[in-house]
């Protein structure tokens, strides 16, 4: 092992075991501490993700990932406050009983030291950070080499509200990008990393999963879908396929699918296509939504589709479309090419929304709204430390009480089992 990195383990490892046992309100003050740092070193962070963003074109879709704004760190702060304002995560009693002569009770607690594997996604840092610290966790983090300026200056800003709050500051540690191999180090470190959590893209999320040799969850590429069903209304859908794709189009919970009831494609296509335009959305569409859209969309944002550009997370203003017989198809459809992670019905048939959500496998599964509202601070977990598509532990959002565990507590009289 890389003997920086070792280090660096060991070192949260150490601190991890005393921030557990920290009280609430003394996490609640490192959170409140990193938020006033955000704000107060506002120009800094600034100055720092300019450096970063050199690196890309201003037409680079994945450039939005990692620009920081006067705005955006509000947010990040705001997010950690929200953090701070949330019940303890940890220390909870519960699922009591008597057994025995014994008294048995499960008690939350953190998990330990949590690995984050992330690209250039700056504001991630902060996010991360705050909940590993609110749930009394150590945080390992290892963020892509586009955004190592502004990890830089993020992370000397979580130790110095650490130290304020006179926690220890080696429970947040910062694994430079350009170390070579240093995910595969933080994920095969076992005994010292208790989590691995990847957050990016599939190709990220596949190497933390091949490769680990500690637990991980992952927290999966976005491929995902929304049906419009017959019945739907039309100009509300439209509005939400636009908002689904064009909102935030760099993010895991962006729209890469739009699946049209073939009763009402001549209608809706020139409808979603007058809205897809305005951001110059380049839709791939297969067969017979690409005969409908030929009339209406510009030419040189329509593209006929290919096998490959379905089950595809676009992660830019690209999208495909598909025409479909009606709501079985669609559900063949997405239980063929879903990552699991958010999918969407807009209909106004009832029992087809309710077979939708049943029979959908997938972390958030919605009916008439967009899929962006996949996100741990709109679900009220304050932020989020990735959305989960596993099944073991966590799924969905994940917020501080998703990075606990917990623990047996037993009391009897000096009894012995018979």
């Amino acid at each position: 092992m890389n003997k920086k990195i070792e280090k660096q383990l060991k070192s949260a490892k150490k601190a991890s075991l005393r921030l557990g046992l920290l009280p609430h309100k003394q996490r609640k003050l490192i959170l409140k501490n990193l938020a006033k740092g955000l704000r107060k070193n506002k120009k800094t962070i600034l100055a720092a993700n300019a450096k970063d963003l050199k690196k890309f074109p201003e037409k680079d879709p994945m450039r939005d990932r990692l620009l920081l704004t006067p705005e955006r760190i509000e947010t990040m702060a705001r997010e950690v406050e929200s953090l701070a304002k949330m019940p303890d995560p940890i220390g909870e009693t519960f699922d009591c009983r008597k057994r025995h002569g014994l008294k048995l009770c499960r008690k939350r607690v953190p998990i330990g030291v949590i690995g984050i594997i992330y690209e250039s996604r700056p504001n991630v840092t902060t996010d991360v950070s705050a909940i590993c610290l609110i749930s009394g966790n150590a945080a390992v983090l290892k963020g892509g080499r586009d955004g190592r300026e502004s990890y830089i200056a993020l992370h000397k800003i979580i130790r110095e509200a650490l130290r304020a709050a006179k926690a220890d500051p080696e429970a947040v540690q910062f694994i430079d990008p350009k170390i070579k191999g240093a995910a595969e180090e933080i994920i095969t470190a076992r005994g010292l990393v208790d989590l691995a959590i990847p957050r990016g893209s599939a190709r990220l999320i596949d190497f933390v999963r091949d490769n680990a040799t500690v637990p991980v969850i992952e927290t999966g590429a976005g491929v995902c879908h929304t049906y419009v069903d017959a019945s739907a209304k039309l100009a509300p859908s439209a509005k939400i396929i636009f908002n689904a794709k064009t909102q935030r189009p760099s993010v895991c919970n962006a729209l890469d699918t739009a699946l049209v009831h073939e009763k009402i494609a001549e209608k809706f296509l020139p409808m979603v296509s007058k809205l897809l335009a305005k951001k110059e959305v380049e839709i791939f569409g297969d067969g017979k939504s690409f005969n409908i859209l030929k009339n209406c969309h510009p030419k040189n944002l329509l593209r006929r589709a290919k096998p490959a550009d379905f089950g595809r997370e676009f992660l830019s203003q690209k999208m495909s479309m598909k025409i479909v017989s009606g709501l079985e198809e669609a559900l063949r459809h997405i239980a063929r090419y879903s990552s699991k992670h958010s999918e969407a019905i807009l209909t106004e048939d009832k029992k087809n929304a309710e077979r939708f959500q049943r029979e959908v496998d997938a972390a958030v599964v919605y009916v008439n709204a967009s899929t962006r509202f996949s996100d741990g601070a709109v679900f009220g977990l304050g932020s989020e430390i990735g959305n989960s598509t596993d099944k073991l532990h966590a799924r969905g959002p994940m917020g501080p009480r998703e990075m606990t565990t917990y623990k047996w507590l037993a009391s009897g009289k000096y009894g012995v089992r018979k």
